[in-house]
């Protein structure tokens, strides 16, 4: 159970935002720290430097003359800057020797600071310098300067105070880390706790739309990356619905559409049998029975071609077609059919249309279209085939004055088992579906232009080459 919490989101988020903290704390702590300690230092050196220039100048000003002037000008100087200052005199002894002639020092003895190494190392060159000096387990910023031959002052300052404040700076910022670290793990854990929950609510969600229930929609108000997952998730939900509810639909148009030709043959047999009929009669019911026969026929081969088109197995030829030719054919062919129905079925071109693609299929495409304009118009409506050819496209058009489609429904017409009208006796719904994949896979398109009074399906495929 530990193990599956540390490999939740929520566990990794909170931890990468506590590492990030963590991280983030301790490149301050490595970069603030010695800055300011090296910050510190230098403006305290730069102190005693500003200190020792002055007890050079009062004394080059005025210099004392007696030992009472002495004391007065180094205690003077070193109570108003909180600092040591030591006058030298230098004896050019073998060795060099360093004689104190006046010292406003606090909490250290003349002998320590006769040792100095800055002052013997000035008292050498005989120009001016600073640094940090260590005496025993403490340190010390120092400057020392000529103030006139053979003398020198050196000012010291004790860092104890810098490095009081390096320490509570220190103290501070790994409190504030601790503090940081802790509320960076609550606050991140519960933000992260909150986006693991939508991530669980999606995860429930799949689960119910993989075991087919679409009812309950994907909520999720969130802007980010997240809430435009729910929010394709739900448009994959509702998709998944109109599907389901499609097949559902399909199933019961193919049961109503195979039962009842089925029913009708298995009626007509069973009267064949029947020895008393009439030659007229039997010669009608065997008509009767080969249309149902090719009824049969059609939906087999429309769930046929779907099947290839999904598998990609469905063999195309690319060659040269004349669209005019379709055209004619298809005028021949559905004219009896559009008598029956009481419609006008007209074509118009100009001319030849050569198109390249399938000729069978391309006919296939024509009859989907002549056949749905017939069917869903009423009687009277006028239909009309055309071809023509522009902008390196060829053009199949079927066209009817019937009252138009919705644009509810002209969204979903090139849809598999669509059917618009919502009854059993409107076809498998499977036509148009497979008229739009047979001209995409013949790099082609089928598009729709529709409104009351003229609706317009055409078929547009590529020109054939010049070099051909």
């Amino acid at each position: 159970m530990r193990r599956l919490r540390l490999q939740s989101v929520g566990a990794r988020l909170s931890l990468a935002l506590l590492v990030l903290v963590a991280g983030a704390l301790a490149v301050v702590y490595l970069i603030v720290v010695p800055s300011l300690e090296d910050r510190l230092i230098d403006a305290r050196r730069s102190h005693v430097e500003r200190v020792a220039d002055q007890v050079r100048g009062a004394w080059r000003f005025e210099p004392p003359q007696t030992q009472e002037a002495m004391d007065e000008l180094v205690l003077g100087y070193a109570s108003a800057t909180n600092t040591r200052v030591t006058i030298f005199e230098t004896l050019n002894d073998a060795p060099l020797s360093l004689n104190v002639l006046g010292d406003g020092g606090a909490g250290g003895s003349v002998e320590d600071v006769a040792d100095d190494p800055l002052a013997r190392d000035v008292a050498r060159t005989f120009s001016g310098g600073s640094r940090v000096v260590q005496h025993g387990d403490r340190e010390y910023a120092e400057a020392a300067l000529p103030v006139a031959p053979s003398v020198l002052v050196l000012v010291s300052s004790s860092l104890d105070d810098a490095a009081a404040t390096i320490e509570l700076v220190k103290r501070r910022i790994l409190i504030a880390g601790v503090i940081a670290l802790v509320a960076a793990l609550l606050v991140g854990y519960a933000a992260a706790s909150v986006f693991a929950r939508r991530i669980r609510r999606l995860e429930r969600a799949a689960d119910r739309i993989a075991g087919g229930s679409f009812d309950e929609p994907v909520v999720d108000t969130g802007k980010d990356e997240l809430g435009q997952l729910a929010r394709a998730f739900d448009r994959m939900r509702e998709r998944l619905a109109q599907l389901e509810r499609a097949r559902r639909e399909f199933i019961a148009n193919a049961s109503h559409e195979l039962r009842t030709p089925l029913f009708s043959l298995g009626g007509h047999l069973e009267l064949l049998t029947d020895e008393e009929l009439d030659e007229p009669t039997r010669y009608e019911f065997l008509v009767r029975m080969r249309e149902q026969v090719e009824r049969l026929t059609k939906l087999a081969e429309e769930l046929l071609d779907l099947s290839r088109l999904d598998a990609g197995h469905l063999h195309l030829e690319r060659a040269p077609v004349d669209l005019g030719r379709v055209a004619e054919l298809l005028l021949e062919e559905f004219e009896p059919v559009a008598r029956n129905s009481e419609h006008t079925l007209e074509l118009s071109g100009n001319g030849e249309a050569p198109a390249l693609g399938d000729e069978q299929r391309v006919l296939q495409i024509g009859r989907a279209l002549v056949e749905n304009a017939l069917r869903h118009t009423p009687p009277g409506t006028r239909v009309r085939i055309q071809t023509a050819q522009n902008d390196g496209q060829a053009a199949l058009a079927v066209e009817d004055n019937g009252p138009g489609i919705s644009a509810e429904h002209a969204s979903h017409v090139f849809e598999r088992f669509y059917r618009s009208d919502g009854t059993l006796a409107s076809g498998s719904g499977l036509g148009l579906a497979i008229a739009r994949e047979l001209a995409e896979v013949m790099e082609g398109e089928i598009d729709l232009e529709s409104r009351p009074g003229r609706t317009v399906f055409r078929v547009l495929l590529p020109t054939v080459p010049l070099s051909q």
